[in-house]
């Protein structure tokens, strides 16, 4: 398939105009490959290694969530310098959809709900809000991700779920409108913890935005790769 076909394709499920105006110059193409794609990889992040992966595994375009080049470069050196040398030695396009995919309709946000089972769902400016009857060991079960559970969240009735960063006091109000009785998302703060009207069950950014991505990609038919993160705990 010619690259820009595909890209076409992609912009019809997630239209660049549904993303944040932080994310403008930093999703669709941001490295030019080949001009024919015939086999596609997806992938959270694009790290030299996921890169190296793509390649290796005969990908033409690799696409992401998350831009690999979130501020202008000034210089190439150390992790870009692999990256950049690998992706354009190889021709091997890479393609960012970010919050507009959090945004599309069947992007990030209604992933993780058809993973979770919500239904009579609700959308929220970014995030969905669904019935469930779900505890957080459930979903701990369901999803296997990180969990923490701030407040008593033994009896989940509407849960709203959001990809990445989404704790936010805004998001609370409208998953209050919304029914909700639970919130599901990533990097909670201590000052918003505190704020919550409600209890909060929180992941990791990447724990939560792999497993939709994962989801997406399988669901377009494209090869996930996998890295998970390498971190520990101290007792």
């Amino acid at each position: 398939m010619e690259r820009d076909a595909l890209i076409q394709d992609l912009l019809a499920l997630a239209p660049e105009e549904l993303a944040e105006d932080y994310d403008v110059g930093r999703i669709g193409l941001v490295i030019e490959g080949k001009d024919e794609v015939r086999k596609v990889c997806a992938a959270l992040d694009a790290t030299p290694s996921i890169v190296q992966d793509a390649i290796s595994g005969g990908a033409d375009m690799l696409i992401v969530h998350h831009t690999p080049i979130w501020t202008p470069l000034t210089r190439i050196q150390g992790r870009m310098r692999g990256l950049l040398r690998s992706a354009l030695s190889s021709g091997l396009n890479i393609y960012v959809m970010h919050t507009n995919l959090d945004h599309a309709p069947g992007g990030i946000n209604d992933c993780l709900a058809d993973i979770l089972g919500l239904s009579d769902r609700v959308a929220m400016s970014i995030g969905v809000i669904g019935s469930c009857a779900l505890s957080p060991r459930k979903i701990f079960d369901i999803t296997g991700c990180p969990l923490r559970v701030y407040g008593d969240c033994t009896d989940i009735r509407r849960l709203a779920v959001v990809g990445g960063s989404g704790f936010d006091t805004g998001l609370f109000n409208e998953a209050l409108k919304g029914g909700a009785d639970a919130f599901m998302s990533a990097e909670l703060k201590h000052s918003v913890a505190l704020e919550a009207p409600f209890p909060c069950i929180e992941s990791t950014h990447q724990a939560l935005e792999a497993l939709a991505m994962k989801q997406f990609a399988g669901r377009m038919g494209w090869t996930y790769l996998e890295e998970p993160p390498r971190f520990s705990t101290v007792p």
